[in-house]
């Protein structure tokens, strides 16, 4: 058999790359490779506490693996939140973001490196991540919907490099805003208009005589003219004869 030989497992695979890498190094190589040397060390140390395990970091590729998918989105937000805090003190030219893209899928193991499609399809949606930010694939997704206090945006479809089937991801939502649940005692608090409203309300016909009703009718439609303007119309219409 062609796998004989070969270990199989399902795991979380987060890779990582720099956008604009090029743009960073023409324009200072000392100073990016710097920056870059401290954020390494960034993923190094949140990937070890998020219990993951470094496989690459060749140029501004990084590639990890963890056993939950959890594990692996946590790591994620945290790199990125202390990023972006280390980033606010460089120059707005030099700052570094990383775009990051996690799967879970099945991969070979052979000494320690990883491949398949598994690997791949994280390598494709780090591509179409943004800057700072972290997509995921639905296989992901699945694993921690419920389970961490984020929000996920779908970003549907999309045919990727090498992969045969479309891959359908979603955009980490690393703060959301929450819902806005407004209690009955926070709405009673609500200010109430600096204009007075008024509601006009049809006037009744009390007489036996309903050739009379025109009269109650034509009031209420004159009142309504007056607060509410010419344009205004009544939804009954007056039943006054010609």
């Amino acid at each position: 058999m062609a796998d004989e030989g070969f270990k199989r497992k399902l795991t979380a695979i987060l890779s990582a790359d720099v956008e604009g890498y090029s743009r960073l190094m023409g324009d200072d190589e000392e100073a990016t490779v710097r920056t870059l040397t401290a954020y390494r060390e960034v993923f190094f140390t949140l990937i070890q506490q998020h219990n993951g395990k470094l496989l690459d970091s060749q140029g501004d590729n990084l590639l990890a693996e963890f056993v939950s998918v959890v594990d692996a989105v946590q790591c994620g937000v945290a790199v990125q939140k202390e990023i972006s805090a280390r980033n606010i003190e460089l120059p707005e030219s030099r700052r570094m973001q990383f775009r990051i893209g996690i799967n879970l899928g099945d991969v070979i193991q052979e000494e320690g490196r990883i491949y398949g499609d598994g690997v791949n399809i994280a390598a494709r949606l780090e591509g179409l991540a943004e800057p700072g930010g972290i997509c995921i694939s639905k296989t992901a997704f699945d694993h921690i919907e419920s389970k961490l206090p984020y929000g996920y945006e779908s970003l549907g479809d999309h045919t990727v490099k090498n992969i045969s089937e479309p891959v359908r991801l979603y955009r980490v939502q690393m703060d959301p805003e929450a819902p806005a649940d407004i209690t009955a005692e926070e709405s009673a608090a609500v200010p109430m208009p600096e204009k007075p409203s008024i509601a006009v309300l049809p006037f009744v016909n009390m007489s036996a005589d309903p050739g009379q009703e025109y009269f109650s009718d034509g009031i209420t439609e004159q009142i309504a003219v007056k607060i509410y303007g010419a344009g205004h119309s009544s939804d009954k219409k007056n039943p006054c004869p010609e």
